[in-house]
């Protein structure tokens, strides 16, 4: 079954005639032969509505007591019951009376559609949730009652139901909307004529973006290239010089002229990362474009003038403004440039604007390649050796070797030019190869002193001369620049293996990341921002330097990591060419902070699980062991309390033992749920104290009886560094666990020694003991081993044991007893190593 069609008629205020139009249209359906009922329509006693439900078949609705008053609803069940074809529902915001099925009627038609069933409903615009801000503010009336835009975007159809304020404050006016005695009111109020224009503009506007998009997707899908020029929709050609701010405030006062013009600035970058724009201008451009309500698009593109053309005919624009070329005249050689190029082939369907700004005719400031990275003492040596070199090689064959021949003399010439293309690169080799062919024919090819050659052979010989310098100059600079890129990409490669290896190490540290890409690039700060969406102000994930940027316009160099979060790095401007090396690092630090995050939520995950599942043994423990002893006491009391039963004395004694060994067994389970408690909250502050084993242990036995326990602590043994409050307890659990575990007539035993610099205190007993596998989970909180009996306790005692043994820096392990049983070994740090520790306690621990 597919899902149903919603078509909705949408209005700028109440009055406008939305329902009225919705049952005309029923009323069409219905004498084509379409089954269409009324689900909910509300006619505010408004005659010629009401007239018009007349011949409509109407649903019955379902009645709700609310607050001492009964409400009439819509009944979806009813609704999914007749399954008609078409079904009516009015005020598709409306708030459904508690105790309805849904909350919202838009809930209810959205149920109806997935069941198959077509839907025309209604919507005033004041009601879309995005625009409830904008209509407080017109009309200072808060909206309660609002629909999700999306639910209105999904609809199959809309159709806007207009009028002017006039026609309506009219309508008002003649009793058709309101009753006359609240007609003043509304059109003194809410019915004003700027409220009314207000929100018609809205109700115009939302409804030209819901037909934009379908416009689009209508030339999408037929794949229409050409222009409709169905708006007014200018695009702005931006190079990242000055000059865009001028192209931007023009067309921004074309927009002006025509109404629902839109502006869009577009900046074209190609795709090996090459430009020469400068980031920060183009950051202050971005701006000024939502200062005057357009938006800004980068695009990649090799061909500038075919990218920017493509944009444009996407977008389905009318006009491009561009600005007059800032090239200087000579370069107009190398091409005629992107605006003639863009006026030529825009074709008549696209406006083509070129703007004169103070940058024309200024240069395009295009970055040189090698002479930039070769250094300026470099390069003026190479100038040197170029045109220098051959003058004072003349002066020295002319005088010192004047017989030496041309061909030595040309070899020689052909050194100078190798030497300034080794220094200087390709142009002073140039320049020494046309030098040093002057110079050769004027001074040692005959006829001297004349730049005529006499002898063809001569010629050739000079011709060879500046082919070879030529060819040796661009061998030499091309293996320059060979080498240059080798070690550069070795670095590149280092960095990028750097950080192939972070991701299979696993490296999660966000502020090491990025303090390795501040010392690459010699940068000043770096700093991870993001932010939730496009609206929302940008936040500092991590960031590291001096002075790091909070929004990457204010950075000298930005690097987007999809749509909200970016790299802001400060210092220096970057070439283009460290850009794919500064995108691998940006990359790395989003997956990096995901990573940690990630951690973060898994052990926060990991936490709530060992929360849940302490809580549900803990809820066991209180539904049975807590509850045995509280029932035992509540039994023995109630039994002393009876007045018709003669208690004697020994069973009166008997009796307040029970209680006594209840309330005692009801103390032990709630000290040692409390003692857990603050083991989870980190709240167990030590007092460490050098202490005499004989001294706590003896006092640990006190809730065991007194032949269960052989005690043999020597007298000599030396003093452990303890917090004997919690050493105590640790005991107790430790020997009363043993105690309840041993067979009868076979005491536990409880022994101590001295090794090296720790002191060992045994609990040893004769029991069942336990596997190996489960030596570690006895230790666990709510574990009991075996088939100990529910009342034997909660499965704490260990646990709280060695939480206290390990808070005063020992350790508890469990190991066999020769011959059967179980022995505790709670390892003690001796006395005398360490400096005693005093600790402040806060206000929530007690040892």
């Amino acid at each position: 079954m597919g899902r149903g069609k919603l078509r909705i008629y949408l209005g700028a205020a109440p009055g406008v005639g939305k329902t009225y139009a919705m049952l005309s249209e029923a009323h069409r359906r219905i004498e084509r032969g379409t089954d269409c009922v009324v689900g909910f329509v509300e006619h505010h006693n408004r005659p010629r509505t009401e007239v018009m439900l007349h011949g409509l078949e109407l649903v019955p609705r379902r009645d709700l007591a609310y607050r001492g008053t009964t409400f009439a609803e819509m009944d979806v069940d009813a609704v999914l019951a007749r399954r008609p074809a078409v079904v009516l529902v009015d005020e598709l915001a409306h708030t459904n009376v508690p105790g309805s099925r849904n909350a919202k009627r838009w809930q209810d038609v959205e149920e109806l559609l997935r069941a198959g069933i077509d839907v025309v409903s209604t919507v005033n615009i004041q009601h879309l949730e995005s625009l409830g801000d904008v209509v407080e503010t017109i009309t200072g009336v808060r909206q309660r009652e609002t629909v999700p835009d999306e639910v209105v975007r999904r609809a199959d159809q809309i159709e806007l139901v207009d009028m002017s304020p006039q026609a309506l404050r009219r309508r008002m006016a003649h009793g058709n909307v309101y009753k006359a005695d609240k007609v003043d009111a509304a059109l003194s109020n809410y019915f004003r004529p700027g409220n009314l224009t207000a929100l018609r503009e809205l109700a115009l506007l939302w409804t030209a973006d819901r037909v934009d998009e379908y416009l689009r997707e209508y030339r999408g899908e037929h794949n229409i290239r050409t222009t409709w020029q169905a708006r007014e929709r200018i695009v702005v050609g931006l190079t990242g010089g000055p000059e865009g701010r001028t192209l931007i405030r023009r067309a921004a006062r074309l927009a002006e002229k025509g109404a629902g013009g839109e502006v869009m600035a577009v900046y074209i970058a190609r795709s090996d990362g090459l430009s020469c724009a400068s980031p920060k201008e183009l950051a202050v451009q971005r701006t000024l474009v939502e200062d005057v309500g357009g938006t800004f698009h980068h695009v990649i593109g090799d061909d500038v003038p075919d990218a920017l053309l493509e944009f444009a005919r996407g977008v389905n624009a009318t006009q491009i403004v561009l600005g007059v070329s800032r090239r200087r005249s000579w370069q107009y050689v190398l091409g005629p440039g992107v605006s003639a190029t863009v006026a030529r082939e825009s074709g008549p369907d696209l406006d083509v604007h070129i703007v004169t700004h103070d940058e024309a005719a200024k240069g395009r400031g295009l970055p040189v390649a090698r002479r930039a990275r070769l250094g300026r003492v470099r390069i003026l040596w190479g100038w040197t050796a170029g045109v220098a070199g051959p003058a004072l090689l003349t002066l020295l064959l002319s005088q010192v070797v004047p017989e030496l021949g041309l061909a030595n003399d040309m070899l020689l010439f052909l050194t100078c030019t190798v030497a300034a293309a080794l220094l200087g690169g390709l142009l002073p080799a140039l320049a020494s190869a046309a030098v040093g062919s002057l110079l050769l024919n004027y001074f040692f090819a005959p006829p001297l002193y004349r730049l005529t050659v006499s002898d063809p052979r001569n010629i050739v010989a000079i011709a060879i001369f500046v082919g070879v310098a030529v060819s040796v100059a661009s061998v030499v600079d091309l293996a320059a620049r060979r080498t240059h890129q080798a070690a550069r990409l070795r670095a590149e490669s280092e960095i990028l293996s750097f950080l192939a290896g972070s991701v299979l190490r696993g490296e999660d540290s966000l502020s090491a990341l990025l303090e390795r890409l501040r010392e690459t690039f010699s940068m000043n700060s770096v700093a991870l921002l993001e932010r939730a969406d496009e609206v929302s102000p940008w936040t500092t994930a991590a960031a590291v330097g001096s002075h790091a940027v909070a929004r990457p316009e204010d950075a000298d160099v930005d690097m987007p990591i999809g749509e909200n979060m970016a790299l802001a790095l400060s210092g220096r401007v970057l070439p283009a060419e460290d850009r794919r090396v500064l995108g691998a690092f940006a990359a790395q630090a989003a997956v990096v902070l995901d990573r940690q995050r990630l951690v973060g939520e898994a052990e926060e995950a990991r936490r709530l699980a060992e929360g849940n599942r302490i809580r549900t043994a803990l809820l066991a423990a209180v539904s049975h062991d807590l509850r045995t002893p509280l029932a035992g006491i509540k039994a023995s009391v109630t039994s002393l309390r009876s007045d018709d039963v003669d208690w004697s004395e020994d069973d009166r004694a008997e009796l307040l033992a029970g209680i006594e060994e209840g309330a005692d067994r009801l103390a032990a389970l709630i000290g040692n749920l409390l003692d857990m408690s603050r083991l989870n909250t980190g709240t167990v502050v030590p007092l460490i104290r050098e202490t005499d084993l004989d001294e706590v242990v003896p006092m640990a036995l006190g809730g065991v009886p007194e032949d269960s326990v052989d005690l043999d602590i020597p007298e000599t043994l030396s003093m452990v560094a303890v917090d004997r409050g919690l050493l105590e307890r640790a005991v107790a659990n430790i020997v009363e666990n043993a105690v309840k575990y041993s067979p009868g007539g076979q005491p536990v035993l409880v022994t101590a020694s001295a090794l090296h610099d720790r002191v060992e205190l045994r609990v040893v007993d004769r029991g069942p003991g336990v596997p190996d596998e489960a030596k570690d989970r006895i230790f666990e909180p709510f574990q009991r081993h075996g088939d100990a009996p529910r009342g034997a306790g909660v499965g704490l005692g260990l646990a709280v044991a060695r939480g206290f043994t390990e808070a005063i820096g020992g350790t508890l392990t469990a190991e066999d007893t020769p011959g059967g049983g179980l022995t505790m070994v709670l390892t003690l740090p001796m006395a005398g190593h360490e400096p005693p520790v005093t600790a402040e306690l806060p206000t929530s621990a007690v040892s």
